[in-house]
Formats: C-alpha cells, structure tokens, sequence
C-alpha cells in the first residue's frame, strides 16, 4: 500500500526488545530464564532478519507472534520482578508487535479500486493482530507430508478435472450442487452458552460425494461430518425474521460463534442460526478447528464446500417451516465465501452480505502456503489453474448471486493482511458493484468497525430483515 523502504522502521523495536529481554536473564535462576531467553533470542532473530532478508513475510509473522506472547509472560513478572521491570518487558513486546504491523503495511501493495489506507498508530496496531495470527499459523500449519500425499492429490485433481469436463459441470458450474431433502426433524438440546440459552440443533447430513467421484470414500470416513452441526438463538411469540450466519475459519465452536452473532439476536431481535462448517468445531477431524477445510488437499476443499452449501440448504428448509417472513445470510471470511456460493445457490434469501471474505482458494494458496513448498508442488505436477478450474463449481467469482442486487452488500477491510483486498474487490465487481463498506482496520478487526454494523444494518433493514 505504502512504497517499502529498504530497512522497515519497525525492525527497530524487535530489536530493542530482543535486548531488553536477554538483560533480565542474569537476575533469573535457569529454569525461569528460558522463556527470556527463547522470546529474546526471537525477537533479535526478527530484527536481524527484518534488515538481512527484508520483504520476507514471515519476519513481520514471526515478531508478531512473539510480541504477543511476550506480552503474555510479562504479566507475571509484575509480582517477582517489581512494577518497573514489568512494565519495560511489557512496553517492548507490544512496541515489537506493533513495529510487526508497521513492516506489513510497507510490504503490501496497493490494489486498484481499494481505498488506501492512512498509515497511522491505529492501523499498525489492527494489522498487528493480522500478523500475529498468521505467527500462530505458520508454526502450526506443517504444510504437506513426503509421503505420498501430493502425489495423490495431484491424481485426484487430474480425475476429477476429466469428470466435471465430460458431465459439463466446468461450463454449468451450478449443475453440481445436488439439491438436498429438506430438514423436517433435527435433533434439538438447549444449553447454556455463558448467560445466554443456546439451542444445538444436531441432524444426519446426508451429504455425499457422486459415485466414483474423486475422494469420496475418504471424504465419507470423516465421522464428525457426516452430522450436520448448528446452533441457534430464537425469540419465543411471534414468527420473527431470521439470519443465517456463518462461521469463519477456526471458528465453529459455540462460545465463539454466539458471541460474535448475538448481536443479531440480543440487538436486532433477530432468530439466529449459526450453522458450522464440516471440518470445524464439533466437526472437527483434527486438533484444530479448520484444519484440513483450506490446504493443497484441495479435493478435500471442495467436497468441504460443496458439503457446506448442501447442510445450509437443508438447514434452510427448516428455517421457512418456523413461518420466517424474511431470511437472510451473512457470513464471516471463509464463511462470507461460503455465503457467496450459498446466495448463488439457494433461493429466496431476502438479503447476502459476505464479510471480509476471500473469494478464491487458488489465490490463497499462493499467498498464504510455503513457497518453497509450492515450486516443490509444482515441480511434481501440482498445478494451481487445474486447481482453480475444479474449484469453479464452489467459485463465487463464477457462479451467478440469485440474490437481488438491492440485497446484496460486502464490507471489507483495507489493509487486510489474511484476505488481501482484491478479493473483496473482485467479488464485488462480480456482485454487479452493490452496496460496499471498507473500512481503514485488519481482518480480524472488523467487530470494532461502526461503519460496518452500520453498513450491515442498513441492508437489513432496507431488505425487510430488521425493522
């Protein structure tokens, strides 16, 4: 967005605080030191690296991530070290991750047709956040194993690409979608989630792949999907309008979902119905919530996707039968993709906002997997145009909003460090240019944006969802 110097500014403040740290070693016995000395040792090596190998993204990641944690281990050394020294460690971690914003804000470019951020404290601070979930990500997401794997894959996508070409499904993408049975009797417990009752809906999806279709069989022995997943708030009296809102990457689990989507309810006196995407929450097949949902194993992305839409379909159906006088969907990230494919879909949604949504897996993949893993791929034959080619039948840049253009809008954030702007961007020219809000903040940020609620609750409110 902004011209990169060749030494960010920001490297600065790794640096000090790399020194600041190690300084407190020497009062500390050996055990308690290591933590000094791991968090010290990290943000000298960001600092180093920031003026050796500038333009590297994951040197801002990596100083980060240790900012924040260092901000963590700091807390309690104010009972052991005294106020002051609490008070430096704490100062320079948050100085270290916020220079990590300042360093991601010089390395991305500017996109046409994308506000440009004013590069101020603020920014740097939001954008921090960006950049220390992408820390979390890069040592927690190993990338592909030798074993096989890609190899694999790289089959699946061969098979699959010949299939969708033969059936047509590459020329008619929205063919693919199997229409699902409705949902007339799911399961229902209400639990507390804090102070707030929570409604768990629990049904058998139903969903599978096509016959001979390219990892069915494995995509069938992920248990945990074959039960689609949701949880609901709803107003006793009088049928009320509903939302349909999903959830984003890592997320699914139900203290997490509620508490960004109450609002819905408690605010707007809305029913809410917050579905949880295969591969997440209780759905889950990994440690991780997500896991497995976006990757090279992009066979498993589509059947992911394609389940997806399939579950919010039937959950749909089930949504109309409680007389709802008006639906409409928003989705957050991953879950403002999969909102874009579901308005483009499903019929009848009174209104569609994808928020801060990516809008291409290929695109992703590129920015986000190691790079040296990728040359490695594609050396093998892994090649992301076949990739995206399939991936079309899950595509909102492809497959056509039923939505009308008054009920579509699209908020987005300009200085987006996990979803770059040009996704947004482009789903909205798609879109036919509806209603947008960008709002100067990271991805992750978009809670705390005024214009953004307010963007959203215009779009309600003009479309019969919220009075």
């Amino acid at each position: 967005m902004f011209e990169q110097p060749r030494w960010s500014k920001g490297s600065a403040f790794s640096l000090v605080a790399g020194v600041v740290w190690i300084s407190q070693v020497a009062s500390l016995g050996l055990f308690a030191s290591i933590p000094f000395w791991i968090l010290g040792s990290g943000f000298l090596a960001a600092g180093v690296s920031q003026l050796l190998w500038p333009g590297d993204d994951r040197i801002a990641h990596t100083q980060a991530i240790a900012g924040v944690l260092g901000s963590l281990v700091a807390l309690p050394t104010l009972f052991f070290m005294g106020f002051g020294t609490f008070l430096l460690l704490l100062a320079s971690a948050l100085a270290a991750a916020w220079g990590a914003g300042r360093i991601a804000i010089e390395l991305e470019p500017h996109y046409e047709n994308v506000p440009v951020p004013e590069p101020t404290f603020q920014l740097f601070a939001k954008v921090a956040i960006d950049e220390a979930i992408l820390g979390f990500e890069q040592f927690v997401s190993t990338g592909f194993a030798l074993d096989g794997t890609l190899e694999r894959v790289i089959d699946e996508v061969g098979q699959t690409h010949a299939r969708f070409e033969s059936e047509g499904f590459l020329e008619k993408p929205a063919n693919y979608h199997q229409t699902p049975p409705e949902l007339l009797d799911p399961e229902i417990q209400i639990r507390n989630v804090g102070a707030q009752p929570v409604e768990f809906l629990r049904f058998e999806s139903g969903y599978a792949p096509r016959e001979g279709e390219a990892g069915r069989d494995r995509w069938l022995g992920y248990e945990p999907c074959r039960d689609g997943r949701a949880y609901v708030l709803r107003h006793p009296g009088a049928p009320r309008p509903w939302m349909i809102c999903t959830n984003g990457y890592r997320m699914g689990h139900a203290r997490i979902d509620v508490g960004i989507f109450d609002r819905f309810h408690h605010r707007l006196g809305l029913n809410v119905v917050i579905p949880v995407l295969p591969l997440h929450g209780p759905r889950r097949i990994g440690r991780q919530s997500g896991s497995g949902f976006i990757g090279i194993d992009v066979i498993d992305t589509l059947h992911a996707e394609a389940q997806s839409i399939w579950d919010m379909r039937r959950l749909l159906s089930w949504v109309r039968a409680q007389d709802a006088p008006a639906v409409g969907a928003l989705g957050l990230s991953l879950g403002g993709y999969t909102t874009a494919v579901f308005a483009s879909i499903a019929d009848g949604l009174s209104c569609a906002i994808p928020g801060i949504p990516l809008a291409d897996f290929t695109r992703m993949l590129d920015r986000h997997a190691s790079q040296n893993q990728m040359r490695y791929a594609e050396t093998k034959g892994y090649d992301l145009d076949r990739v995206y080619e399939i991936l079309r039948v899950v595509a909102p840049l492809v497959l056509e909003p039923k939505v009308p253009l008054e009920g579509r809008m699209i908020f987005g954030a300009t200085a987006d460090r996990l979803v770059a702007p040009d996704h947004v961007r482009d789903l909205w020219r798609h879109w036919d240019e509806p209603a947008i809000v960008w709002y100067h903040g990271a991805h992750v940020t978009f809670a705390f944006e005024r214009s953004v609620w307010a963007g959203v609750d215009r779009t309600l409110r003009e479309n019969g969802v919220f009075v």
